[in-house]
Order: C-alpha cells, then sequence, then structure tokens
C-alpha cells in the first residue's frame, strides 16, 4: 500500500484532468463527491457491528428483496450526496423502482446509476461487500440544465465514460476507470485518504479458478454443465483442474478475480420461471464491471456470446446473464456453448 507520500486518488484525477485541455474538471468533481460517500459508508460499514445497524430495515426493495439497514444507510448517503452536487441531472439505485431526480437548479450533464451495497446478503457474517457506480454522458447534453429521464439512464455499457466499485473488507479499495485503465485506490484510515495501490490493472489472460454457484447446476444449459466439468478436469497441459472460488457477493468475487485472474459464471437458468434471465442487474453490476474487465483486458457476455457492454437497457432493472474475467476462461466457455471443445 502507498505511504503517506504516495500518489492520492484526488491527485491521481487531477493529473489526468490535466492531460485533456478540453476537460472541464465536472467529472473529476462528480468522481470527488463518490469519494466522499465511499469513506462515509465505509466508516459505517467498519462500525456496524457496533451501531446497531446489522440487521433488516423492515423495508423491501423493488427487487422484492428485504432490505438490509446498511443497505438503507448506503442508499440514503449517496443520494443526499450526489443529488445537490451540480454535476448530474438524474440517478438510479438497484434499491429504488423509479429515477432519482437531482435539487432543483443543481443539474448536470451526466447520469448516475448504483448499486448501494453489493452483496448485502453478507453483511451480518462479515463478508466483504461493496458499492458499484456507472457514469455516461446524459442524452440531452446540448439542452439547458434540467432534471434528466430515464432516457438518459438506458444507454448502453459501451458509453460509460467512468465506472467502478467501492469494496469494504480487510481494508476498503476503490478501483475504477475513465477509459484510459484500471486503476485501484487503498484507503488509508489514520488520514482519511485514498492511496493509488494498484496503478494499471490487468486481469491475468487464462487462470486456474471459476467462481459459480453450483447449488444450481440441475438448472443450467448442457453447455453450462459441460464447461464447469470441463474445468474440473485433470490435464496439466491447460492447467487444470481448475480450483472453486465462489463468495455469492460479486463485487468481491469480480475484485479476486481481477488480481488473480478467473471467471465468475451466473447464468440463465430454469430455477424461477419469473426470472429466466438470471439475478444480476445490468446497469448496476454487469455494465459497470463489464467496463472494467474490459479496460484491464478481460471479457464479459452473456451465456449467448452478446457483449455487455453492447446491451442497450430496456428498462431500469432489467436482468442479465453474466460471464465475466479472464479473457482465454470466457473465450472458453464460449465455445463450450457453441458446442465446440479445447482439444487435451
Amino acid at each position: 500500500m502507498a505511504n503517506s507520500f504516495g500518489i492520492t486518488v484526488s491527485r491521481h484525477i487531477m493529473d489526468s484532468q490535466r492531460l485533456h485541455p478540453e476537460a472541464t474538471g465536472e467529472l473529476s468533481g462528480l468522481l470527488s463527491e463518490l469519494i466522499v460517500a465511499a469513506k462515509t459508508i465505509s466508516a459505517e460499514v467498519n462500525m456496524a457491528g457496533l451501531a446497531d445497524i446489522l440487521g433488516m430495515s423492515g423495508k423491501t426493495n423493488i427487487q422484492g428483496e428485504k432490505v438490509k439497514k446498511l443497505d438503507e444507510f448506503a442508499n440514503n448517503t449517496i443520494k443526499r450526496r450526489m443529488a445537490s452536487c451540480g454535476y448530474i441531472c438524474v440517478m438510479t439505485s438497484e434499491e429504488e423502482a423509479d429515477i432519482i431526480p437531482v435539487a432543483d437548479g443543481c443539474e448536470g450533464k451526466y447520469t448516475l446509476a448504483f448499486d448501494p451495497l453489493d452483496g448485502s446478503s453478507n453483511i451480518d457474517v462479515n463478508v466483504s461487500i461493496g458499492t458499484i457506480f456507472s457514469i455516461h454522458r446524459r442524452k440531452s447534453a446540448d439542452k439547458p440544465p434540467s432534471q434528466g429521464d430515464e432516457a438518459d439512464l438506458l444507454q448502453k455499457g459501451s458509453a460509460q465514460i467512468a465506472a467502478g466499485y467501492i469494496i469494504y473488507g480487510s481494508c476498503t479499495m476503490m478501483v475504477f476507470s475513465t477509459g484510459e485503465g484500471v486503476h485501484g485506490f487503498t484507503l488509508d484510515p489514520s488520514v482519511g485518504e485514498f492511496y493509488l495501490s494498484h496503478p494499471d490493472m490487468k486481469i491475468p489472460e487464462k487462470s486456474k479458478y471459476y467462481s459459480v454457484n453450483e447449488g444450481n447446476r440441475r438448472y443450467w444449459a448442457d453447455g453450462v454443465r459441460s464447461y464447469i466439468d470441463y474445468l474440473k478436469e485433470e490435464d496439466k497441459a491447460t492447467g487444470r483442474p481448475y480450483s472453486a472460488r465462489y463468495i455469492g457477493s460479486l463485487v468481491s468475487d469480480f475484485h479476486r478475480n481481477l488480481i488473480t485472474g478467473g471467471v465468475f459464471i451466473y447464468p440463465c437458468d430454469s430455477k424461477d420461471p419469473t426470472k429466466p434471465y438470471g439475478k444480476l442487474r445490468l446497469l448496476y453490476e454487469a455494465a459497470p464491471l463489464a467496463f472494467i474487465v474490459e479496460q484491464a483486458g478481460g471479457r464479459a457476455i452473456t451465456d449467448d456470446g452478446v457483449r455487455i457492454t453492447d446491451i442497450i437497457p430496456d428498462s431500469l432493472h432489467q436482468r442479465v446473464p453474466l460471464v465475466i474475467g479472464s479473457k482465454h476462461d470466457v473465450d472458453m466457455f464460449e465455445k463450450f456453448m457453441n458446442g465446440k471443445k479445447e482439444k487435451k
């Protein structure tokens, strides 16, 4: 981890801005506001066991899931921080059914979609959780400052101008990209500052780890089952068998795979006829992480081979299957789904 003489996230953002004379500083300001929200959430997460905010809030979100108290705190923290920051025209949260307007007179030229606390089912058992965010430029950028609408938010992932996540674990890390590589910053709680700890992050092209909920195996397509069976076969020439590493918190599984290499798989299944396309949300989870992994040299596709960042959302809470991680391993998954198998 960088020491107090290292590069802070604020300096990194400003240095990046200087490389683009046309930059107005608004994106830098937006990211800085998100960083403040992240520090606030991090402090609360670290105090959760002492502050009586573990457990359920008594509310249910748009997904029909019980809202944990920390979920609600994180959601409200980001909303309050960003509503009057002056850089965005509209927000959307995984926790809320409709768009979230900003304060009148504070409309900006960007949009923000966020999952306030991914992996919240693990809150009470002290497993790493995180905040995921996605930033687009509003479609109506040529208009005078005004409130944004749903159309401003329903843009494909390749149009993102920034995306990232903050993971709250043994330490708090912020990982983000503005389309010029991926950089990770670790929070030094003694001074309350993020320092550059993982510059220019690259995911290994091939790995030896896979992340999937094998409890759903019976509900998978044949190609998915065949691929997982292939990863378990012993073949030293191709580096198999792979080892299973599944936390059940997307941001945690993704973060580990980004650093060590790996493939995370959440395919379509037949378990719940009302959710045929899986569990993960395009705007709040799949698209921002796909943007990051592509910047780091990896891939992200659906289980039928569609590039995640090419999908134009049709609703705020659209779900998609997700295969994301090291390029070779995602390529191999795609071959199995197309009926092809790597020769030993």
